[in-house]
């Protein structure tokens, strides 16, 4: 007698959207219910290594080639309930509550791998003009600004049996004097610069202020040059930059284009195609206060910093483009930036981009002795601190000049975002 015995019913196929970060594009994934239930491998964020065949979708669909998966090499299974993320577009303000997270969205990806492209960049350029890399302190007795904003290192002995009166007597004594974290690498790349001629450094930099306490900057210093050598140097790196995002972030920029602001490849393509604007603070006062149009703000005073408004005005609606400004007044730039003839302003320069304010700051360091241990009195800093920055003026001085590029300001600019807290991988608070 013959049994009508019924097939076993044939596995679920599960297909799965698969981005392993590297780039916009997602595989599909097929996946048998054989080799893992669709309860545990369908919610967003899971975490999936497949082995499998790649092959042409048997349908016609969007995708032109899919994974299946012969077999799963790990599984990292998510809580569904506590899982913050989902496949609908998140707010960045929203997504700066999970750093830990973020990344994982298409928005945060697409920055970080600007962010990236950048640093590869700035690297490509100072080495294919022969810079040498080198670090700078971390930890230093000097700080460039003399800012009253600045991060005093205090070590306490991190041991448990020790009483708290020996913990603090360990904290006052562990360094010979007070010791900061850095606000600038350019002192030290200073005494590099007069050994082995053009160099640069990559690193975060601090400042007491919590609307930005840590910034991720490249610094540059070349020997044997001047202000012009540093402005022109700094207009040359903006170029290289903005050209090799255009060339190899361009489905990035694309996406970003539709999603913050459409105007970033041409303000990436204008960068490759003109410079900015040069003028010395004196004709940015003038202009502002001849302004016929309605004045940014209270009249300009000569001798005060240019406000964001100021700034603003000199590239959105005189000049429409970037603009560098050089000789300040002497009171707005760090002790060593060299002094000029009439003694009222020091070679120095800022780049102002349209909407993101200043992008690079540089200078033509003071090689004269006798006019930087001046300065230095001036701003009532120590000369003890400062005597090996000073030898360097008294054992074979060379003229140099240097600059500071403000990456995480760059990448701002490069992904339309105006909030520097969407552009790094993590801000400065607790996770």
């Amino acid at each position: 007698m013959d049994l009508d015995v019924p097939k076993p019913p044939r596995p679920a196929l599960t297909l799965l959207q698969l981005s392993d970060g590297s780039s916009l594009h997602r595989l599909v994934v097929l996946v048998s219910s054989e080799l893992a239930s669709p309860s545990q491998i369908l919610p967003t964020g899971t975490c999936i290594l497949v082995e499998g065949t790649l092959q042409q979708p048997a349908l016609q669909m969007k995708h032109v080639i899919e994974l299946k998966a012969d077999r799963i090499l790990h599984l990292g299974t998510v809580e569904p309930n506590s899982y913050p993320l989902t496949k609908k577009q998140l707010r960045l303000e929203f997504l700066q509550n999970y750093p830990h997270l973020r990344a994982r969205t298409s928005t945060v990806a697409s920055v970080m791998r600007i962010h990236s492209a950048i640093t590869r960049a700035l690297h490509a350029f100072f080495q294919d003009n022969e810079f040498l890399f080198v670090q700078v302190p971390t930890i230093t007795t000097t700080l460039t600004r003399g800012s009253s904003n600045k991060y005093l290192v205090n070590p306490i002995l991190d041991i448990q049996e020790a009483s708290n009166e020996a913990k603090a007597e360990f904290s006052k004594n562990f360094f010979p004097q007070q010791m900061y974290l850095t606000d600038s690498g350019r002192l030290h790349l200073e005494a590099q610069a007069c050994a082995l001629g053009n160099v640069y450094t990559y690193g975060p930099r601090f400042q007491a202020k919590k609307s930005l306490p840590e910034m991720l900057i490249v610094e540059a210093e070349m020997a044997f040059s001047k202000l012009e050598d540093a402005m022109n140097c700094a207009d040359d790196l903006l170029k290289f930059i903005c050209k090799w995002i255009l060339e190899n972030s361009t489905e990035d920029v694309k996406f970003l284009s539709k999603r913050t602001d459409k105007s970033i490849e041409d303000h990436l393509r204008l960068m490759t195609s003109c410079s900015p604007e040069k003028i010395s603070y004196t004709e940015a006062v003038k202009l502002l206060n001849q302004a016929t149009e309605k004045k940014p703000g209270n009249s300009m005073e000569w001798g005060v910093p240019l406000t964001d408004e100021h700034a603003s005005y000199l590239v959105d609606k005189i000049y429409k483009k970037p603009v560098i400004i050089y000789d300040h007044p002497k009171n707005l730039k760090p002790f060593n930036v060299r002094l000029n003839d009439d003694e009222k302003t020091v070679a120095a320069f800022d780049i102002i981009f349209p909407k993101f304010g200043t992008l690079v700051s540089g200078s033509q360091s003071e090689e004269r002795l006798n006019t930087l241990s001046s300065r230095i009195e001036e701003f009532g800093l120590s000369k003890q601190h400062y005597k090996w920055y000073l030898d360097l003026r008294r054992h074979g001085t060379v003229q140099h000049s240097g600059l500071s590029l403000m990456v995480d300001s760059l990448v701002l600019f490069a992904t339309g975002l105006y909030d520097i807290k969407d552009v790094v991988p993590f801000c400065t608070t607790p996770i």
